[in-house]
């Protein structure tokens, strides 16, 4: 339970990072989104090439399955794009909603039937999602929120896709590796003739070695010990983190909109994973 609630610690740490780190890349005009998302996951890749390097062949790396480099490019791509007009809480809200409502069908499509709970908390936070996308002088932009919401459905299936890893290091490195080839292949067409500035390619390689590689490889332990709704409700932390790291380090400001959407759609969820009723244990004669 220690090293769960450690590794958990790290993990959603590493989330929170994540948004900062992006948006004070962009924010400064230092790189592009998708040199960002290039750099964030051929350094992310790199750094956990050499922390596996000297271990033995493992399933993860020589099964033919693309399945999780796949979703995590579908994740990195468009939350770099969508960080070019939200800003850091904003766009930690949208993804974890996805997230939570993914991993959520997820779970009843395994054999889960909503409760009356359930059914509340969904609305609510449902409710939220359209209060904070209600046009209005701060609502965030169409684009951004739908490419975050695209981001964190792909980020809530990767969830669902790794708790099946049995190396968890080896699983993500080989993960960050099959992201790549999408990533040279249709990430160059979006780059501009302007090269990224040195501090751009730190933040970039910071996010992807660090808050990345490491942050993925602390979740994928922690599922290790978490139920998949369980890894839900502990993602709902996630915004609040990013929102005081946007407040300290990028003086963003959180507007009225945004602090009841994230009652709404934060307690919606948390009312939602809360109720789900257990499985019923099979009764002996």
């Amino acid at each position: 339970m220690f090293q769960t609630a450690l590794y958990t610690c790290l993990a959603l740490l590493a989330f929170a990072a994540n948004s900062v780190l992006c948006r004070l890349a962009l924010t400064g005009g230092s790189i592009d989104p998708a040199s960002f998302t290039l750099v964030r996951l051929a350094s992310g890749a790199a750094s956990l090439a050499l922390l596996v390097r000297g271990h033995g062949p493992r399933p993860e790396l020589t099964a033919p399955r693309w399945t999780g480099g796949v979703l995590l490019f579908l994740y990195a791509a468009p939350f770099s794009l969508a960080y070019r007009y939200l800003t850091a809480a904003t766009g930690a809200l949208l993804l974890f909603a996805a997230v939570q409502a993914t991993i959520l069908v997820a779970s009843f499509r395994a054999g889960h039937r909503p409760s009356v709970g359930q059914w509340i908390g969904l609305g609510l936070a449902f409710s939220g999602l359209v209060y904070l996308m209600a046009p209005g002088v701060t609502a965030p932009p169409a684009v951004g929120a739908a490419l975050m919401l695209l981001a964190g459905i792909a980020w809530g299936l990767y969830t669902v896709y790794g708790r099946s890893a049995r190396e968890p290091l080896v699983a993500t490195a080989t993960n960050f590796a099959r992201s790549l080839p999408l990533a040279v292949l249709v990430l160059p067409l979006l780059v501009p003739s302007r090269w990224p500035a040195a501090s751009g390619l730190l933040l970039a390689a910071l996010s992807g070695a660090g808050a990345s590689g490491l942050g993925y490889v602390a979740w994928y332990r922690a599922l290790r010990g978490l139920a998949t709704l369980s890894a839900g409700v502990v993602q709902l932390a996630v915004p609040v983190l990013a929102g005081l790291g946007g407040m300290l380090v990028l003086h963003e400001r959180i507007t009225w909109r945004l602090a009841w959407a994230t009652v709404l759609v934060v307690g919606g969820i948390g009312l939602a994973l809360a109720t789900v009723p257990r499985p019923r244990r099979p009764t002996t004669g």
